[in-house]
């Protein structure tokens, strides 16, 4: 009998003690979880940081890209804008052309000096644009744990405002998305998942690293200009970048992302009830820079995959948008 309880003692004994560190082991999993829930917030170049992944252009990185010339053709990335353009709502824009103070003369001077002026009236998140740091949140925390009212007064950001970004110049990569499908125009609601954007770098030669500009083709800009236009359902849905994928570039640390259509990523989401997770994954959580409307089809179209990418924005105070032409330079 004796021998039998102490079997069973020494038994519950351990059952005891692995019960006790399985509860251990559950609430160190779950202060690792909160703890990385929140840790987004912590931008991993410093509390002060306003530039993100723009801070991966090193000189080195930048000297490479350039190596990346080899013909020196030219490819502008930023699609035409005007006032029919679709933009997600309520963005709009006018231009209005003067001859301010000569009307009813000859012009300014002796040689009748003439000139045009125009008035631009709209929103700077439309058309070929790029999105600051500034722009996307979670429940209104923003790159580096900003919260809205620290920086973000109607008169313009005073934190993270594109004007602190010198540009950005890198390695640019296009992954052509209609080639990996097989299909002319990639269909909306497809979602470029960590798989497929790992199987069409492979399948076009291409290698993803730390500080590139990565941008994808799906030929969804011939809704506006193809055989058979569409802007209304060009600017309603669109495929792009999903959740995973979104993680994927993000693990990589790429510099940017951008895609031929208006949001870059897929919509409809991937989870009914979600709204542009993917930009929330790069901006707040990754301080990664998101391009928009940007015309890739020349670079599919020559088979480019890898050039020398350079943007300089209009660095406009406070600005958390702006409409730009980037160029990729083979």
């Amino acid at each position: 009998m004796r021998t039998q309880s102490k079997v069973e003692s020494v038994s519950d004994g351990a059952w005891m003690k692995g019960l006790g560190l399985v509860v251990a082991g559950l609430a160190l999993t779950f202060s690792m979880q909160t703890a990385s829930a929140q840790d987004w917030t912590q931008s991993q170049w410093g509390a002060d940081d306003e530039l993100g992944a723009a801070n991966l252009m090193t000189p080195e990185r930048v000297k490479m890209a350039a190596e990346l010339v080899t013909e020196g053709k030219v490819y502008s990335l930023g699609m035409i804008v005007g006032a029919d353009t679709p933009a997600f709502p309520p963005r709009s824009l006018s231009l209005t052309v003067l001859q301010p103070g000569q009307n009813g003369n000859s012009g300014l001077g002796e040689n009748n000096f003439t000139y045009n002026d125009d008035i631009f009236m709209g929103w700077l998140g439309i058309g070929p644009q790029i999105d600051g740091l500034g722009h996307a949140g979670v429940d209104h925390v923003y790159y580096g744990g900003r919260t809205y009212g620290d920086f973000a007064p109607a008169s313009g950001l005073t934190e993270l405002g594109l004007e602190k970004l010198p540009g950005l110049v890198g390695r640019g990569v296009l992954l052509d998305m209609a080639a990996y499908y097989g299909t002319d125009m990639v269909e909306e609601g497809t979602a470029y998942t960590k798989e497929d954007i790992e199987a069409a770098a492979d399948a076009q030669g291409v290698e993803l690293r730390e500080g590139d500009v990565v941008l994808f083709n799906s030929n969804w800009m011939d809704l506006l200009d193809g055989d058979a236009p569409d802007p209304e359902r060009f600017g309603a849905v669109e495929p792009g970048v999903g959740v995973s994928g979104a993680e994927y570039l993000a693990e990589i640390g790429v510099m940017a992302v951008g895609a031929d259509t208006w949001g870059m990523e897929v919509v409809p989401a991937e989870t009914e009830g979600q709204a542009f997770r993917a930009h929330q994954i790069l901006q707040p959580e990754h301080g990664i820079y998101i391009l928009e409307n940007m015309d890739t089809r020349a670079l599919a179209e020559d088979g480019v995959h890898e050039f020398l990418f350079v943007l300089g924005q209009a660095r406009l105070q406070g600005a958390v948008q702006m409409i730009i032409n980037p160029i990729a330079i083979r």
